[in-house]
């Protein structure tokens, strides 16, 4: 498998699909879940709200992943994933570590062979983006997939630079 590192717009890229840092509820949200349902489109919404009525009443559990169609987007899916809220969890990396295989085996499930992540949980939810780059390499380069290439997609020069250490580390 291929790994790039590289800093813009996850909605924009031309993968074949692109992970959503969603939150449980799974109906958009801020950060990269809003920017995703933003250029997405309502299609993305109306699938999210037919998976939480008919498979996840409670919303998405924390680590696990679920696909949609992309809509409006570049990417034909996006594929939504709940990281852990750091502070909160008692296994924070084992959760992120979650996220990265269930969104990996989801793009196996729906033939994706290229896949772009954004940082998980490194906003809002309050986890260290030194701790998450490794994580999130460390999960996607020990995961048994047929994606070829996955692609880190980061906002900002910290995100950036945090991730390519971890990458050049391991």
């Amino acid at each position: 498998m291929k790994i790039e590192i590289v800093q813009g717009d996850i909605t924009a890229q031309d993968t074949d699909a692109i992970v959503n840092a969603a939150n449980r509820s799974l109906l958009g949200g801020g950060g990269v879940d809003g920017a995703i349902h933003r250029a997405g489109g309502p299609e993305i919404l109306k699938e999210c709200k037919r998976l939480r009525a008919e498979r996840y009443p409670d919303g998405l559990p924390t680590g696990q992943a679920v696909a949609t169609g992309g809509g409006r987007l570049r990417a034909r899916w996006v594929i939504h994933t709940v990281g852990p809220v750091y502070a909160r969890s008692a296994d924070p990396a084992g959760e992120l570590s979650s996220c990265h295989r269930e969104a990996l085996r989801v793009a196996d499930e729906v033939a994706a062979r290229s896949l772009a992540f954004p940082a998980i949980s490194t906003g809002a939810y309050g986890y260290p983006i030194e701790e998450a780059a490794e994580v999130a390499l460390s999960s996607v380069r020990a995961a048994a997939t047929k994606v070829a290439l996955v692609r880190f997609v980061l906002f900002g020069d910290e995100a950036l630079d945090a991730f390519r250490r971890a990458f050049n580390r391991s």
